[in-house]
């Protein structure tokens, strides 16, 4: 039987000691060895070469695990149509973004590689941040299609970094107003998505109604710059507001059009290509601005949801899937595409906090922790996977994977051979797409907070550990609006943290302490997979 259909984790040993575990487990990596050989050569026979899907890739932003209602029934939002999107193909629950925050976690998604490993890799990007994190020889996702003969477009937030450049040629490295007043808007922006692969771009630098360059950019060029500063009185006022740095705004820049900006470009990219393109395939990256803070909903959807103005932005996500998925049907191609719906990172800690308190819902459900947190609500993401007459309808996979995986994945599907230098943390997941794994992929995962390479995780089956102590990102202890959700620390004087997540998955209690032995072999491997370079 596929593990995507089981209703139980295969190494559920509820009953084992922590000796008998680590003599299975070794005995077991010898399985995992011979299922990972097997499934890379049998790769490239799963899906023939007359069988090149179109992509869709959708990165929703903050979107927590409890957000949609497919995930979490007491759900206060109604997410119908990415439910619709599950129903009508694979719905992953053991899936997690590389990072628990957006400008590593992008990275990761478009190389394969956890962003740990290379300088700045904890970095996030504000306003004109940069340089880019993807050096030029790097494979990146898109190239790897773009070789394959798909066309690639990326709509969206980009947010790894770009280089701007003031009227002497000279790259512009700081932030804010002033830096942003010093840009030469005439100059084309180097080490954006055309510079990684895409053919063409429309969107933003960074996160766009948080981080100071509040502007359009089309392809390489901001066609028009942001002229003046923005009035921050004339923006909405409410809990889920207070997300928006002070800086500079173009004058055709509306803070609640974005989205809808960003679906139009979507579709047109698509009616295109379909209309110009008909016989190539094509990959489109879509990365919405919902659900990050400021929660502002374009007009037509406030009021929609009964739970807010971020209940109303999440709806107004869930809208624009279903509209991505209406084109592609009246196109004619979405029998021909694959779709890919997940998140970069957990819910943020405002919109949980206030959302609890104000509708009952919880963004993070089940799980323990936020954005920023090493606990699973920080990292743990919806990820759905659609793709008509290869991945069965209506059904659930557990199988442990990352976003890093996409990469491994797409070029499994394309016959693409990865070369030793790419997509070093990135595991083929197609056998668990097609139902045709019959043992779990990947034998651990890596995970990495805030704070960069000082905080990382690692989990393998039930255990996971944390090589720290503390979240690894937002400080519950100086948060007074997190305090009521601080734990009791079972173990003060640990120096990481050993949960069993079979039996205690909301990370209550640490049992650093309890299974030294543990410890020890997941510190072993987190350490040397840190040395090698790679976990592929």
């Amino acid at each position: 039987m596929s593990v995507c259909l089981q209703k139980r984790p295969l190494f559920r040993k509820l009953a084992m000691t922590s000796l008998q575990w680590i003599e299975t487990t070794s005995l077991i990596c010898w399985r995992f060895a011979i299922v990972v050989v097997s499934i890379y050569l049998m790769g490239s026979s799963l899906v023939s070469a007359d069988d090149l899907p179109n992509i869709v890739l959708i990165l929703a932003d903050d979107l927590g695990y409890g957000d949609v209602s497919c995930y979490n029934e007491k759900s206060r939002i109604s997410t119908a149509n990415i439910d619709e999107l599950a129903h009508s193909g694979m719905r992953f629950t053991d899936a997690h973004s590389p990072a628990t925050v957006c400008t590593p976690t992008r990275y990761s998604l478009m190389t394969g590689q956890m962003a740990f490993r290379i300088p700045r890799g904890g970095t996030v990007f504000t306003g004109i941040g940069g340089p880019s994190l993807i050096e030029p020889d790097r494979l990146t996702l898109p190239e790897l299609l773009r070789d394959k003969g798909y066309s690639t477009a990326a709509v969206g937030k980009w947010h790894i970094g770009m280089t701007f450049y003031d009227n002497n040629g000279v790259a512009v490295r700081d932030n804010g107003v002033e830096a942003i007043k010093n840009v030469d808007f005439s100059r084309r922006i180097d080490g954006g998505p055309l510079d990684n692969g895409f053919d063409s771009f429309f969107g933003t630098a960074c996160c766009p109604t948080t981080d100071w360059l509040y502007a359009f950019i089309d392809g390489d060029h901001i066609p028009t710059p942001p002229v003046q500063r923005i009035d921050k009185a004339r923006l909405p006022k409410h809990p889920y507001a207070n997300d928006c740095r002070a800086g500079q705004i173009a004058p055709d820049f509306s803070m609640e059009d974005v989205d809808l900006i960003f679906l139009k470009k979507s579709q047109q990219f698509l009616e295109n290509h379909v209309r110009t393109k008909p016989g190539k395939p094509f990959f489109l990256y879509h990365a919405a601005q919902a659900v990050h803070l400021p929660s502002f909903p374009a007009e037509q959807f406030q009021g929609k949801s009964n739970a807010g103005p971020h209940g109303d932005f999440i709806y107004e996500l869930d809208w624009i899937v279903g509209e991505l998925l209406g084109t592609l049907e009246k196109l004619g191609v979405a029998d021909d595409t694959l779709i890919i719906f997940t998140s970069d990172n957990g819910p943020e800690t405002t919109s949980v906090i206030h959302m609890r308190a104000d509708h009952d819902h919880d963004g993070a459900r089940p799980w323990r922790g936020v954005k920023r947190d090493q606990w699973e609500g920080g990292h743990r993401v919806p990820f759905i996977v659609r793709w008509p007459g290869k991945v069965k309808p209506n059904s659930e996979c557990q199988q442990l994977t990352s976003l890093t995986d996409v990469m491994a994945t797409i070029a499994a599907i394309t016959e693409f051979e990865l070369p030793e230098d790419a997509a070093e943390d990135s595991f083929n997941m197609l056998p668990a797409y097609l139902g045709k794994a019959d043992a779990p992929i990947r034998p651990f995962i890596l995970q990495q907070a805030f704070g960069g390479a000082r905080y990382l995780a690692i989990r393998s089956g039930q255990w996971k550990y944390l090589d720290h102590v503390g979240s690894g990102g937002n400080n519950y202890d100086k948060s007074l609006e997190l305090q009521p959700f601080a734990l009791p620390e079972t173990a003060p004087s640990a120096t990481g943290q050993l949960f069993d997540l079979d039996n205690d998955p909301g990370e209550t209690t640490n049992l650093f302490f309890e299974h030294p032995e543990i410890v020890q072999k997941l510190k072993i491997q987190l350490d040397e997979t840190k040395a090698s370079g790679r976990s592929r």
